[in-house]
């Protein structure tokens, strides 16, 4: 769930501009925007963690923010829109080191398996975005939704919102799951 975010904060904001009528001129920075987000948060990440707070209050913190700045995105109209989805690289900067540290501790002679496993899932980097796409211009092929297409700012809504409380499912109690109790 987490690279798939990731990725399509950086890859769906120049579309996302695109279709809110923005000119590729405009727009052939974009991800640029997300990345420096990005670069902000891993500078934070570096401060906070775990001197201030630990890994899974930055994960909680980061899934929120996730939430709300889709939402944001959803309801706005410009340059607030992609504004909201760069931001998105702030919230996703420090997923991944909190996500990794949280799955693997406490696992023993199985760390080494733990973390292959951890790294083969990145393909959601791979699979988020097609979903993404498949929604809005083939919305046949998700025909529980009633519907021959999805806009592309229901589609990003519908794709994002659930993998960020996902996220924050595992940051409050699923990294404990199949753990033994200290």
């Amino acid at each position: 769930m987490y690279v798939g975010v990731e990725v399509m904060a950086g890859d769906v904001i120049g579309t996302y501009g695109k279709k809110l009528g923005m000119s590729l001129d405009q727009t052939k920075y974009f991800t640029t925007f997300t990345m420096l987000a990005m670069l902000v948060g891993y500078i934070i990440g570096i401060f906070t963690i775990p001197k201030f707070i630990s890994q899974s209050l930055a994960l909680r913190i980061s899934s929120l923010l996730g939430v709300a700045f889709t939402i944001g995105a959803f309801l706005s109209e410009g340059y607030g829109a992609v504004t909201f989805i760069a931001l998105l690289g702030l919230a996703n900067a420090l997923m991944w080191p909190a996500i990794f540290p949280l799955a693997i501790d406490g696992l023993g002679k199985y760390t080494k398996l733990a973390s292959a496993l951890l790294v083969m899932g990145i393909f959601g980097g791979a699979v988020l975005p097609q979903i993404y796409t498949g929604l809005f211009e083939h919305g046949a092929l998700f025909s529980f939704l009633h519907a021959d297409s999805v806009d592309f700012r229901h589609a990003f809504l519908y794709c994002m919102v659930p993998c960020y409380l996902y996220i924050l499912y595992y940051a409050v109690a699923g990294y404990r799951v199949g753990k033994a109790k200290a």
